[in-house]
């Protein structure tokens, strides 16, 4: 069911630190719903928002948040009930756009990978994958427990539907969260009257003008801007909102998000993502990097240091 409204209510919101998780938590607070900011830090806007709800109603809460961490995820619930007694809106929202130090063209061991070819993991795939995964149960088994209803919303990525060899892991992690959401559909209309409502959907957006672009000069040189149009994360944050007190909108709804658009993404026979907002420019050239890294002698093989 939808929230009719947000006002008095309890929000999570992992990555809140910058970019759309920001937005959506400062639109959280512009309508009277209280946000924990959860995030590794805070960028100084962030801050700058959480201090100017320190008191009064609403109020914003930081903690300090590793999302690989599964006990601070845990930590996370803990703390909104010790502030506010309750959670109602939960937005594992923190994510990676394929960094160099986790990265599939950047194997673990070599070059400037931080992922241990020991470890048996990717830290993007921890971040984008089974952070909100495992958010994702923490959120349902806090709706039991308190018997009431909710709502969970993730971010997807249109890469869900236009996968590139540019970047593997993320178009991965995006096929996996819309998936996930999906396959959650049913928990809206449970046919068990003790399990409360809960909703889970999905914003899917286009290229957002956030940190995952412009603070990687290696993807923002594949943005023409001469041609290409961004989307603005608050434009995401208010259909996430959308998402969250609509009728119209189920459990199981991926929303696209482009530039001045937005729509339900089909489970099948989709026509995919059309329009400004949800294409660059410049991926031939970032292709012929991909052949020139496998061009190296050696790659894939990890340092032996």
């Amino acid at each position: 069911m939808a929230l009719p409204s947000v006002q008095g209510k309890t929000a999570i919101v992992t990555g809140s630190g910058a970019g759309i998780n920001l937005s959506f938590a400062k639109l959280l607070l512009s309508k009277g719903c209280n946000v924990v900011f959860a995030d590794l830090a805070l960028r100084p806007e962030a801050k700058e928002v959480v201090d100017a709800h320190q008191s009064g109603s609403p109020r914003a809460v930081f903690q300090q948040t590793d999302v690989t961490e599964w006990s601070q995820l845990e930590r996370m619930f803990e703390v909104a009930d010790k502030e506010f007694g309750s959670v109602d809106i939960v937005c594992p929202g923190a994510g990676v756009y394929e960094p160099a130090w986790s990265n599939f063209w950047v194997p673990p061991g070599t070059g400037t990978s931080k992922d241990s070819p020991t470890s048996n993991r990717y830290t993007a795939m921890d971040i984008n994958v089974t952070h909100p995964i495992r958010t994702t149960q923490l959120a349902i088994a806090h709706f039991l427990k308190h018997k009431r209803s909710g709502s969970i919303v993730h971010i997807a990525s249109i890469a869900a539907q236009l996968p590139t060899i540019l970047v593997p892991l993320y178009v991965a992690s995006k096929f996996a969260i819309s998936g996930f959401v999906r396959s959650l559909k049913q928990l809206e209309t449970s046919i068990d009257p003790t399990v409360p409502s809960i909703r889970v959907t999905a914003v899917a957006p286009g290229v957002v003008k956030t940190p995952l672009w412009l603070d990687n000069p290696d993807k923002l040189k594949w943005v023409d801007e001469s041609k290409d149009e961004w989307v603005t994360p608050e434009e995401v944050a208010e259909r996430m909102l959308d998402l969250i007190t609509r009728e119209d909108y189920v459990g199981g709804t991926v929303l696209e998000v482009g530039k001045n658009q937005a729509r339900t993404v089909e489970v099948l026979h989709d026509p995919g993502p059309s329009g400004p907002g949800m294409t660059v420019s410049n991926r031939e050239d970032a292709r012929a990097e991909v052949w020139d890294k496998l061009a190296l002698e050696g790659w894939g093989q990890a340092s032996k240091d």
